[in-house]
């Protein structure tokens, strides 16, 4: 093939970001201008409130596992607290996000995920997941969200 037909050929173009991963760009940016404006005591009732605001957004299928994972996670883990993070429902201990929900419908994926950051130390060897899948939640589930939560939380160095 030479260099003329690559040129008629369709050249490759770069989309960037799809409207999801803007609208939780600019989310992010509001998120951390409205936390600069906000005292440290308030922002924990903040944070709660506005996860609540988040999760009632959402549809229903996704609705019903978020509030869900917050119950259970204020449950096992009361000193993290509720903030969202890119538009998502997030938990945070001493500042730094810990684990995080991400809702299905957020980023036209076919389920939602529950993660956890760097910050969690969840390490198992040298390789162990950070984020799942879900698109219900069990009794098997919760329980072994409760109990990566309890690892986390305990084991979060900062």
């Amino acid at each position: 093939m030479s260099d003329t037909e690559n040129s008629t050929t369709k050249p490759k173009t770069y989309d960037g970001f799809d409207d999801g991963e803007r609208a939780a760009m600019k989310e992010r940016a509001q998120e951390l201008k409205a936390a600069s404006k906000r005292g440290a005591r308030s922002a924990k009732a903040d944070g709660e409130r506005d996860v609540l605001a988040k999760i009632a957004e959402m549809p229903d299928s996704d609705r019903a596992i978020a509030e869900r994972l917050h119950a259970i996670i204020k449950a096992v883990a009361p000193e993290l607290s509720p903030k969202t993070w890119y538009g998502m429902p997030a938990y945070a201990k001493d500042g730094k996000v810990l684990c995080f929900f991400q809702s299905s419908h957020k980023f036209k994926t076919r389920y939602s995920t529950f993660g956890f950051n760097d910050v969690a130390a969840l390490d198992d060897g040298t390789m162990w997941p950070t984020a799942f899948a879900l698109t219900t939640l069990t009794p098997a589930d919760e329980a072994r969200i409760s109990e990566l939560l309890k690892k986390a939380a305990a084991e979060n160095p900062d």
